[in-house]
C-alpha cells in the first residue's frame, strides 16, 4: 500500500524544477507511505511520477518505486495489491519473462508487457490505482480496481494533468487552482459524501471504478473518456438473468470456497497482518477464515464504546476466544473520541460526513500499533442484502406504489412541515405526539412520511432514505444536482423490477465506493495502515449477483448464505443479534460538548459573508436542533464537516514552485 501523485505537460518540463514540485507532492501524502520515496521524470516528455512508499511485499530495494519495465518500455507508480501476483508470475515466467525481484509490480508490468493494459487488467485480481507511461507511445494510462478501494483523482488545470492518490498531493502543484464545485457541494450535501466521478473542486475527477484512461499528448484531450474493463451494471444484469441454479446447500459451499480464496490469497505478507473484528456476521467470518488457514493466532482488534447500548466489544471477544485470536481491545471515552474530530478535514481530503469515520480512525490507529496490514469484513451488508434498508425500502415502495400519486401527495402536504401551522393536521398530530410522549421521534417519522410518499420509483425510495439534506439546492448558493451513475436513469440495469436488486446495485455503484471504501481508506491510511477486503474480490461479487434473492434474505433475515458459512466456524448464538454498528452520539454532542465549536462554523454573519450556503434555512435547522423540536444532526454534521473542511484548507496547501 502506498501513495502516488504525479504531472504531465506535453510541451516538457525543467527537470530540476519538476523535481522540487514532485517532491512537494509525495511529501503532501508521506502518511500513505512512510518508508521509502521515489521519483521518475522524463523531462523532454513532461511527464514526472512520484512514489511514498509503504513496504508490504518484497521488502528489498528490488520494491522500489518508481519501477521500470524489463525492456524499459513502461514506467509506473502503483498503489494497492495484486493478490493473484504469484499464479500470474508463474505464468510469466513460462513465457521466458525474467524478475529482479518478487514484488507484485514486478509483475504488473510484465502483465502489461506481455499482453496489453486492459488485458492484464482483466487478468488482476485486486485493489489498486496506478499511472503508467508508455516510453515507445507517449502515452499515460491511469487505472483504478473494479470496487474502486483505492482512490485516484486527476484533472488538467491548464497545460498540465496532475494526478494522484489524495487531494493533497495535487494541491501541492503550483497549476492546481482550488475553485469549489458548487455542484458536486450540493451532492455531497445529499450524500454525506462526493461522489464520484465528481470532486470538490472544479477540474478535477476521481476514476471511476473498473476504468482506465489513456492519453496521449498528441491527441486532443477533450471528450476522452474513462474505458471500462469491468462493469458492475453487466454483472448485476447477468446474475439476475442467469442465477445459480444449484440447492442453498451447493451456494453455501461454492461460497465457503470462494470465500476462502479471497480470504488465503490477501493474507500474502511480508509485514505482521491482522484484521478488524466487530463481533458482526462480516468481520466474524473473515476472522473465521483466516484463523483456519494460520498456524498461529491471527491479531485481531476491536474498539467498544462504555455505553452498553452500542458497545459491541464483548461480542467480539467472546467470537475471539472461541476462535482463538490474539485479540486486542480499546474502549473509547466520549473525549477520545471527540478528539478525532479536529482531524477529521484534512484526514479524508474532501467534505465527508458519514460518523462512523471516528471509529473507523480509532481502530486503525490500534491495530497499527501491531500489524501494518488488516483485512475488513466491509462489502457483507451491500452483496448480501444486509441492509435494514434493503427489506423496508423495498416494503416501502411495494407498499406506497399500491395507492394513487395524487393521492399519496395530497396527504405528503397534509403531513408536511411546511404546513405545520396553527389549526393545520401536521400541527395538530405534532402536538398530541409530543405532548403525550415527551419525545420528537413521531413528529420526525411524520416528516419522514411527507417526504418519501410522493415517490414514484424504488430508486427515488432508495435515495430519499440515503439523503442527509433531502433539498440540498436550498441550502448551497448557485447549485444544481448533476446526474451521477446512480441518479441517471439511462444507467440503471435491468435487475427485473425487484425492489431489492436495485438498492444493492446502488450500494455496490454508489455508496460502497463513494462512503464506504473512502472512509477506510483514509482512515487506515491516515496511519499508514493497509486494510484488505476480502468480499470485494469480483469472484465474490460476481457469485453474489448469481445468488438468488432468497437465499440473501429469508425470513426478513439478510446475509442468509453469509450466515450458513460463518455457522461452520462460530456458533450463532455469538453472533445473532441486532446489529448496532458504530453510533456516535452526535446529536447529543452538538447541544454539549461539540456546541461553541457547531456555533463558530454556524455563525449568520460567518456564513453570509462566506457566500457559499444560505445562512436562513442552517440557522433555523440548529434553532430546531438546540430547542429540542426536532433532530436534525445529519444535515447539519454535513454542513460541519463542510465548513471544518474549508477552514483546514490552507493547513495542506504548499508554497508555490516555479516552474
Amino acid at each position: 500500500m502506498c501513495g502516488i501523485a504525479g504531472f504531465w505537460n506535453p510541451h516538457g518540463l525543467n527537470e530540476d524544477h519538476a523535481r522540487d514540485i514532485l517532491t512537494g507532492m509525495t511529501d503532501a501524502i508521506r502518511h500513505r507511505g512512510p518508508d521509502d520515496c521515489g521519483s521518475w521524470i522524463d523531462a523532454a516528455s513532461g511527464i514526472a511520477l512520484g512514489f511514498r512508499r509503504l513496504s508490504i511485499l518484497d521488502l528489498s530495494p528490488a520494491g522500489h518505486q518508481p519501477m521500470e519495465s524489463e525492456t524499459g518500455r513502461y514506467a509506473i507508480i502503483f498503489n494497492g495489491e495484486i493478490y493473484n501476483f504469484q499464479e500470474l508470475r508463474r505464468e510469466l515466467l513460462a513465457r521466458g519473462h525474467q524478475f529482479r525481484g518478487r514484488s507484485d509490480t514486478e509483475v504488473l508490468l510484465a502483465a502489461v508487457s506481455a499482453w496489453g493494459v486492459e488485458a492484464a487488467l482483466q487478468r488482476f485480481n485486486g485493489m489498486f490505482a496506478f499511472a503508467l507511461w508508455d516510453r515507445e507511445h507517449r502515452t499515460l494510462h491511469l487505472a483504478r480496481d473494479r470496487a474502486g478501494e483505492k482512490p485516484l483523482y486527476y484533472g488538467w488545470m491548464g497545460d498540465t494533468l496532475l494526478f494522484g492518490s489524495e487531494l493533497k498531493a495535487l494541491h501541492a502543484h503550483p497549476a492546481f487552482r482550488g475553485e469549489i464545485d458548487r455542484n458536486a457541494l450540493a451532492s455531497f450535501f445529499r450524500r454525506g459524501y462526493v461522489p464520484g466521478p465528481y470532486s470538490i473542486y472544479l477540474g478535477i475527477q476521481k476514476l471511476p471504478p473498473g476504468t482506465f484512461l489513456t492519453l496521449r499528448g498528441d491527441r486532443p484531450v477533450a471528450g476522452i473518456a474513462p474505458v471500462a474493463y469491468w462493469s458492475a451494471r453487466e454483472v448485476a444484469e447477468r446474475g439476475v438473468a442467469e442465477p445459480f441454479g444449484g440447492s442453498a446447500a451447493e451456494a453455501t459451499e461454492q461460497l465457503h470456497e470462494l470465500l476462502r480464496d479471497a480470504v488465503k490469497i490477501r493474507m500474502e505478507s511480508d509485514v505482521p497482518l491482522g484484521a478488524f473484528l466487530s463481533g458482526g456476521i462480516d468481520s466474524a467470518t473473515i476472522v473465521a477464515l483466516m484463523q483456519s488457514q494460520s498456524p498461529t493466532p491471527i491479531k485481531t482488534f476491536t474498539i467498544g464504546f462504555h455505553d452498553s447500548k452500542d458497545n459491541e466489544a464483548n461480542q467480539a471477544a467472546a467470537v475471539a476466544r472461541h476462535l482463538g485470536t490474539d485479540h486486542t481491545e480499546l474502549y473509547v471515552t466520549p473525549a477520545e473520541a471527540l478528539a478525532v474530530i479536529p482531524r477529521l478535514p484534512i484526514l479524508y481530503d474532501e467534505p465527508f460526513a458519514d460518523t462512523s469515520q471516528i471509529p473507523t480512525f480509532l481502530v486503525s490507529e490500534l491495530a497499527r500499533q501491531r500489524v501494518t496490514v488488516s483485512l475488513s469484513g466491509d462489502a457483507g451488508d451491500e452483496l448480501f442484502a444486509g441492509y435494514r434498508r434493503h427489506r423496508l425500502g423495498s416494503a416501502i415502495w411495494r407498499g406506497i406504489r399500491l395507492l394513487p400519486l395524487p393521492l399519496r401527495r395530497a396527504v405528503a402536504a397534509a403531513l408536511s412541515p411546511n404546513g405545520n401551522h396553527p389549526g393545520s393536521l401536521a400541527h395538530t398530530i405534532n402536538r398530541l405526539t409530543r405532548g403525550l410522549t415527551g419525545k420528537r421521534s413521531l413528529t420526525e417519522r411524520l416528516r419522514q412520511t411527507a417526504d418519501i410518499l410522493p415517490a414514484q420509483s424504488t430508486e427515488a425510495v432508495y435515495h430519499y432514505m440515503m439523503s442527509y439534506w433531502k433539498h440540498p439546492t436550498e441550502v448551497v448558493r448557485g447549485a444544481r444536482e448533476m446526474l451521477l451513475p446512480a441518479t441517471d436513469p439511462k444507467q440503471w440495469p435491468n435487475l427485473r423490477g425487484v425492489p431489492e436488486h436495485t438498492m444493492m446495485y446502488l450500494d455496490l455503484v454508489a455508496y460502497l465506493p463513494g462512503d464506504i471504501l473512502v472512509k477506510l481508506d483514509r482512515a487506515s491510511m491516515g496511519v499508514s495502515l493497509e486494510a484488505r477486503v476480502p468480499l470485494l474480490d469480483h469472484r465474490v461479487i460476481e457469485f453474489a449477483w448469481r445468488t438468488p434473492l432468497s437465499f440473501k434474505l429469508r425470513g426478513g433475515v439478510g446475509k442468509w448464505v453469509l450466515r450458513q458459512v460463518l455457522d461452520r466456524y462460530v456458533p450463532r448464538h455469538l453472533v445473532e443479534r441486532p446489529k448496532h454498528g458504530f453510533h456516535m452520539p452526535i446529536a447529543t454532542w452538538l447541544t454539549g460538548p461539540l456546541r461553541d465549536w457547531a456555533e463558530a462554523l454556524l455563525d449568520e454573519r460567518r456564513l453570509r459573508d462566506e457566500a457559499v450556503l444560505e445562512p436562513k434555512v442552517i440557522r433555523q435547522k440548529w434553532a430546531a436542533h438546540l430547542s429540542n423540536e426536532t433532530r436534525w444532526d445529519y444535515d447539519l454534521w454535513t454542513v460541519l464537516m463542510f465548513q471544518a473542511w474549508n477552514e483546514s484548507r490552507a493547513q495542506v496547501e504548499q508554497p508555490a514552485h516555479v516552474a
